[in-house]
């Protein structure tokens, strides 16, 4: 090892150690934002339909409030957790009696029951199987996607703590083996094809790494690269993911996973402009950054 590889490693080694240090200090809030037990999350909904039927009961109109995903009034951040909606400042009503909007009350009704009997069963679906329980009333796959956001942000529960999946479109590979839920054992040290990012997230356990640092990589053409040339032994032990381009949830989930269990210093290898950064502060802080870093790059660009 060449003398600036050893220096570049004692850095990574530093930095791991202030990480470690810094980890009891953030344990509290972190347990802040575990899992919600399902229980819990079934009272929810329940809570929901009742205020449904009290409505009906005293002949008033049923109408369900979520809050507005879009504003700014509604988005805090946490140092634990990133940006996140935490009020209900600006919020959207969908009333049963307009045309402009019955077809969504029904339709969050139907996907409310879906998650109903999945979290009661302790199954799981991906939002696409749930578009296909009824395309006739869904009408597009977009309005599934939009609505689980919706109910995940008036329930208050991780989208995830309510068993609908996305399909994962990120790739991992490097150093680490782990176990998914149903038990099978997934190897990431393969030098010739990365491991497709699971879908379940929540389920992954005994993870096992030697690694020093984990890398994300924007770009899958960019992962490749770094696969071919065998960058995950030649340089040192790590571990390289990729969500190709802007990131799905599965692919930060898993960054978040893997510092949690590993504790090790996470690199990103953005291109250097402002859509290479948004991709950065995706990871770290989370989806609802790009809304605020553009806003904030636009405001600035057209002020100077």
């Amino acid at each position: 090892m060449s003398t600036f590889e050893a220096q570049l490693f004692s850095e990574i080694d530093k930095l791991r150690v202030q990480l470690m240090n810094n980890v009891d200090f953030k344990a509290e809030s972190q347990r802040s934002v575990g899992e919600i037990s399902p229980d819990e999350i079934l009272t929810r909904i329940e809570g929901v339909i009742l205020g449904i039927v009290t409505s009906l009961s005293r002949d008033e109109v049923p109408i369900l409030v979520l809050p507005n995903r879009s504003s700014r009034a509604n988005v805090s951040f946490d140092s634990a957790v990133g940006l996140q909606m935490s009020s209900e400042r600006s919020v959207t009503s969908v009333r049963s009696d307009c045309p402009s909007s019955v077809t969504k009350f029904a339709q969050i009704l139907k996907i409310l029951s879906v998650i109903y009997r999945l979290v009661q069963s302790n199954s799981y679906a991906t939002k696409r199987d749930i578009y296909y329980n009824n395309t006739q009333l869904f009408g597009s796959q977009r309005t599934v996607d939009s609505i689980i956001d919706d109910m995940s942000c008036m329930l208050k529960v991780p989208r995830r703590s309510l068993h609908v999946l996305a399909t994962s479109k990120g790739l991992i590979s490097g150093d680490l083996c782990y176990l998914e839920e149903d038990g099978t054992r997934i190897d990431c040290h393969s030098n010739s094809a990365a491991v497709s990012v699971s879908p379940n997230i929540a389920g992954i356990r005994n993870i096992v790494s030697s690694a020093k640092f984990i890398m994300i990589v924007e770009k899958d053409a960019t992962f490749q690269r770094l696969l071919d040339d065998d960058f995950c032994t030649k340089l040192s032990p790590c571990i390289i993911i990729t969500g190709k381009g802007v990131p799905d949830v599965n692919s930060r989930l898993m960054v978040r996973k893997l510092w949690d269990t590993l504790h090790i210093p996470i690199f990103a290898l953005v291109d250097a402009d402002p859509h290479g950064i948004e991709i950065m502060c995706i990871y770290k802080y989370g989806s609802v950054v790009s809304i605020l870093f553009f806003s904030v790059f636009h405001s600035a660009l057209f002020s100077v």
